[in-house]
């Protein structure tokens, strides 16, 4: 059985949430301010998170900067504000989704089944998942990425993205694509969530290309390219 935990300061949101939730057959913990849930995950290791923004003590971007820098556990924002760029900087510090109040409890609910079923297969079928061109490495097994040797801190679906764009040189792949390929069929965000995530990972990778890039290809989307004089070399290994 699957374990949320719903953080959020709000205490009617929490107990609407946890509602539905256990009417789901989840179990449920909750927290309500940012300390008490790096507390809570601790003890709880929960399956996945329900975070609020806007909390006191700490709040929910804080909680997931604190998060991420040793767990790739599945996290979803809760937001009062619709603006891009609140949800982009929560895409950048490793949030998998977000959802803007005020929500319908049951596309809340879509959204954890959705983003568990993806979990778990990502578990299921990660076995020996590497690739690796000249000074580049990427291990979808221990989520780890290598440049030159050293490893990058990397949040898991900037990792997931590079593994998939690396798997497949040479091809273009447009943002909807992509979206399919890394998040799943059943996300709910935009396609501005890609390039969110390829502004990041270019910012990782500045200065370390050398037979390969992550190319924008304009009006369609992006590829990882492989120089063909260099093609043999550098063709990806799985493990």
């Amino acid at each position: 059985m699957s374990k949320v935990l719903v953080v959020d300061d709000d205490i009617n949101i929490v107990k609407l949430i946890k509602l539905y939730l256990e009417k789901e057959d989840f179990t449920v913990c909750t927290a309500a301010d940012g300390l008490e849930a790096l507390d809570v995950w601790k003890k709880e290791n929960p399956s996945i998170i329900v975070l609020d923004i806007m909390m006191p003590e700490l709040d929910g971007n804080g909680v997931c900067r604190e998060i991420r820098k040793t767990s790739d556990v599945p996290i979803i924002m809760l937001t009062a504000k619709g603006e891009t760029f609140d949800k982009v900087l929560s895409l950048e510090l490793g949030a998998d989704d977000y959802i803007v109040k005020p929500f319908e409890p049951k596309e809340l609910i879509a959204r954890i089944k959705a983003i568990l079923r993806r979990s778990e297969a990502k578990t299921s079928t990660s076995d020996d998942k590497v690739v690796e061109f000249d000074k580049l490495e990427v291990n979808l097994v221990n989520y780890e990425l290598k440049i030159d040797g050293r490893i990058l801190e990397i949040p898991p679906k900037e990792l997931e993205l590079l593994y998939f764009l690396a798997s497949n040189p040479n091809r273009v792949f447009t943002r909807e694509q992509l979206l399919e390929e890394v998040w799943g069929f059943d996300y709910f965000g935009d396609s501005r969530t890609v390039d969110v995530h390829i502004k990041r990972l270019r910012e990782k990778l500045e200065g370390t290309e050398a037979n390969w890039q992550l190319k924008t290809v304009w009006g369609v989307g992006y590829k990882f390219e492989v120089h063909e004089q260099s093609a043999f070399s550098t063709r990806p290994r799985r493990a």
